[in-house]
């Protein structure tokens, strides 16, 4: 019976010849159940075996180079089933020395006054080949792209090829696409896109070949992302919020500076999630200093005025301390914020807890310590999780379940393109403050390799003797066994 999928047959890997149960069984290990698995098993990367001009080789270069065996090869054997076989070959006008250790077989394929191809690592200064393999003369004299599978151990390139190229003969492959989207943006047909994959003859189509894998790839996914989207709007329908608008505005006023529009244009679409009957799950980006903070005090301000309460979860315990004083203030006392970090123990944990399942608390920042069984919230309307990503999907997980009715907003300062944005949080909505405050100087990022930390510390002298300051991060502050990362000291 034909398969829903993009490969279809109705055959199955044993019906190959070549496969028996030790076989089955490693291609089982690669993950590989049915002749749809094998074609779509694509190569992991590919050698460029075509001929070059050995003129134009560099010094270490692995080389496929074609000339004349002008002596007759020997084999030396030495130790344990070990052996060198060596002769010579004219090459591009190059006498060259050509080794081969442990393939003494080969002899037969190097005759004398015979031209052959051979595979090897050119060793320019000595003028030898270190030998790989000899090469088969290629019947369509195009490019020779070998392509190179991942495999266990058991299975060899030239046996998985055999597979593959039985079972691109025993199935077919769906064109799911439509002739206008393939049109719009130039891509091949599916039909010839996988055996190309498999069997690439010119570098320019396989080029075309992996673009146009990749665009079903993607497109495939994003269908999910939107079908899950779909699925999850409809599992997650809650009352809409209601607040007082004036009041909001009003504190909106007493803000000690003016929202740039792009904070009001990410203000505007939080509040029409937060009205909708739907659950928030909003990803909200920005640089660091364009103001995301005061977008998520607003929004957190309206969840206050309809009796809700939030709570906001950051990586480190620093950076909560940082969270919880510049929210106080930009609320102005008005809202009871508290800290939690594992470093509130004991009693005072101990009545904090019990202050925020009162509902005595308004807004709890803090960092994973919110996650933990015994944090319990009397109304939670609304989880914020600066930096997300420095989070499991379980520890995430267990902070939006703290409330029934619980909206999420993510907040991440690292710059995540368009369509990155689309395909990783599809099922997210997505809000990008673009816009930085009056005022606030543009933020410059560069990078340098380690053996140019002197430029580095050159830098930050000059800056330091200007009068500025500068900071060093680094993962450790002293040196761990556990972990190979660079510390302070």
């Amino acid at each position: 019976m034909r398969k829903q999928h993009l490969i279809y047959t109705d055959h199955t890997l044993e019906e190959l010849k070549g496969v028996g149960p030790k076989s089955l069984q490693l291609l089982n290990e690669l993950n590989i159940y049915t002749l749809e698995d094998l074609v779509l098993y694509l190569p992991t990367r590919y050698e460029d075996e075509s001929v070059i001009n050995l003129n134009e080789a560099n010094d270490g270069d692995v080389v496929t180079v074609t000339g004349e065996v002008y002596s007759s090869p020997t084999v030396a054997f030495f130790g344990r089933n070990k052996s060198k076989l060596t002769c010579h070959m004219m090459i591009d006008n190059i006498a060259v020395k050509i080794t081969f250790f442990n393939q003494p077989y080969l002899k037969k394929r190097l005759v004398m006054g015979e031209t052959v191809t051979v595979k090897g690592k050119w060793e320019q200064k000595k003028q030898v080949i270190t030998g790989q393999k000899v090469m088969a003369e290629k019947e369509d004299g195009g490019n020779a792209l070998t392509p190179i599978y991942r495999l266990k151990e058991g299975l060899k390139q030239k046996q998985l090829n055999k597979y593959i190229e039985q079972s691109l003969n025993l199935v077919g492959i769906d064109e799911w696409l439509s002739p206008e989207l393939m049109q719009k943006y130039k891509l091949m047909s599916l039909k010839d896109v996988i055996p190309i994959l498999h069997k690439p003859v010119k570098f320019e189509h396989l080029k075309l070949a992996r673009r146009t894998f990749s665009f079903n790839e993607l497109f495939l996914f994003q269908l999910k992302m939107k079908w899950l989207s779909k699925l999850e709007k409809e599992s997650n329908k809650i009352e809409g919020l209601k607040y007082d608008v004036n009041d909001v505005k009003s504190f909106i006023d007493t803000l000690p500076f003016e929202l740039t529009d792009a904070q009001k244009n990410s203000v505007n679409e939080i509040f029409r999630d937060l009205k909708a009957p739907i659950k928030m799950h909003r990803l909200l980006q920005g640089d660091v200093g364009s103001g995301k903070t005061v977008v998520a005090a607003i929004a957190i301000y309206a969840m206050y005025n309809a009796g809700k309460q939030s709570a906001l979860m950051v990586p480190t315990a620093i950076l909560a301390e940082q969270h919880a004083i510049s929210l106080d203030e930009l609320f102005g006392g008005k809202l009871n914020v508290a800290l939690l970090t594992s470093s509130v123990k004991g009693k005072k944990r101990k009545i904090l807890l019990e202050q925020l399942e009162a509902g005595e608390i308004d807004i709890i920042v803090g960092t994973h310590a919110l996650i933990q069984d015994d944090v319990a919230f009397q109304n939670i309307g609304l989880v914020i999780i600066d930096e997300q990503h420095r989070f499991g999907v379980n520890q995430r997980k267990k902070l939006r379940e703290k409330g029934a009715d619980t909206n999420v907003l993510f907040m991440t300062a690292t710059p995540i393109p368009r369509t990155l944005s689309i395909s990783a949080f599809g099922e997210m909505d997505v809000t990008s403050i673009k816009q930085m405050p009056k005022g606030r100087k543009e933020i410059m990022t560069s990078w340098a390799k380690h053996d140019e930390i002197d430029n580095v510390l050159n830098k930050l002298n000059s800056e330091i003797v200007k009068g500025r300051q500068a900071y060093v991060i680094c993962p450790l502050i002293e040196e761990s066994e556990a972990l190979d990362v660079q510390n302070v000291v």
